[in-house]
């Protein structure tokens, strides 16, 4: 079993703080806003994988740091990823991280609590998989990474998730003209359950935390499971598929003129 103690202070991209058995994991990059890039991919891997491992995490509360869930606004035409070898061993690397990353956000067997404090351009998805999502009322919901401005398939699991959360027609439509959903939007298309100001969000995600920290470990994590399966069930069908689609893409636009 994982250690808190070893785990919570080795990490450059995840700022973590327990109280109770309810864990704070607070993405960031130097302290501010998280800068989305390959080794904080890597790192959430570990990290997330960790946190399932460690049975004393009774609940998951993830949010952002300053004005904004994850960035940068991936612009197009602006190198994807930024270093990595554009050779079939390097997109290979990228995108079976990418596999495992998901895998271990949904490998957390307790109910995870998103606080979304911003903007969410990047890899919005890590907020989308959890139970419950709060957001501030300034929120944004986006895919600058794929089809619209990165030039790749959406592949990496985020069609799957935002095909599930909005309905087919809708997400295909925010992927395909890379729209950008306000925060009523979000809400009312169900990808939010609550807004509010951005100072109050972090308090109400701990006041649910505490509230559902009630209930007894395997009712949390039994209901984890089963509130999880529909995604965990198309994601397991299709994500090697789709991830060989977005990897064949990104070759492609590697060798574009």
């Amino acid at each position: 079993m994982s250690k808190f103690s070893e785990y919570s202070t080795t990490c450059r991209f995840i700022h973590m703080e327990r109280t109770d058995g309810i864990l704070q994991m607070r993405l960031h990059t130097d302290g501010g806003p998280l800068q989305w890039n390959l080794d904080a991919q890597v790192e959430f891997v570990r990290a997330f994988t960790d946190v399932a491992n460690d049975r004393e995490n009774r609940i998951v509360i993830l949010t952002g740091t300053g004005h904004e869930f994850s960035g940068p606004r991936l612009e197009p035409d602006a190198p994807f990823f930024h270093g990595a070898k554009l050779t079939p061993a390097g997109v290979h690397e990228v995108f079976v991280n990418a596999r495992k990353m998901v895998n271990a956000v949904l490998s957390i067997e307790v109910p995870m609590i998103a606080a979304v404090n911003g903007p969410a351009k990047r890899h919005a998805d890590l907020a989308l998989m959890c139970d419950i999502v709060l957001a501030a009322d300034d929120v944004t919901f986006e895919d600058t990474a794929h089809f619209h401005n990165g030039g790749i398939v959406p592949g990496d699991g985020i069609n799957v998730i935002y095909t599930l959360l909005m309905g087919l027609n809708r997400a295909r439509y925010l992927m395909l003209t890379g729209q950008v959903l306000n925060a009523q939007e979000a809400k009312d298309i169900g990808l939010v359950a609550e807004l509010m100001p951005r100072e109050k969000l972090l308090p109400r995600a701990w006041e649910l935390a505490r509230q559902l920290a009630k209930k007894n470990d395997m009712l949390l994590r039994y209901t984890r499971a089963v509130l999880t399966h529909p995604l965990r069930k198309q994601l397991e069908e299709g994500l090697q598929y789709f991830l060989a689609m977005e990897a064949l893409s990104t070759l492609d636009k590697s060798q574009s003129p």
